[in-house]
């Protein structure tokens, strides 16, 4: 009798595991779906800044706002093969990037960032 009963008890657990199953499968725990509106950008990254005649010749004269201003840049880099080969931190100058970059031929990121920023109002 004791092979019987334990053969019943594990009948009853596999029975209550493929309901489980079924019932995940079937979609009853779904998870909470709650749609966030997109907050406001208040900060001043998303502020309209007019970039100067050296700076337009890459991204435009229009009024961008400082992160867009960046994406140009490293566009108009990676388009003219401009990052360096063996130090990949460093950015090669061309004609246009040596006015923004005051004349230095090779700045590194953290470098043009602010070089960049300074040719915006």
């Amino acid at each position: 009798m004791k092979k019987s009963t334990k053969k019943a008890t594990k009948k009853k657990a596999s029975k209550k595991a493929t309901l489980k199953k079924a019932t995940l499968k079937k979609g009853t725990l779904k998870k909470a779906t709650t749609k966030k509106a997109t907050p406001e950008p208040h900060n001043a990254f998303m502020k309209p800044l007019l970039p100067s005649k050296q700076l337009a010749v890459i991204v435009g004269s229009a009024a961008i706002p400082r992160t867009e201003v960046m994406k140009k840049v490293w566009a108009y880099i990676k388009k003219n093969n401009l990052q360096d080969t063996k130090n990949r931190r460093a950015i090669n100058a061309d004609d246009k990037l040596k006015a923004i970059f005051g004349g230095k031929k090779q700045v590194t990121m953290f470098e043009m960032t602010k070089l960049v920023s300074n040719h915006l109002k």
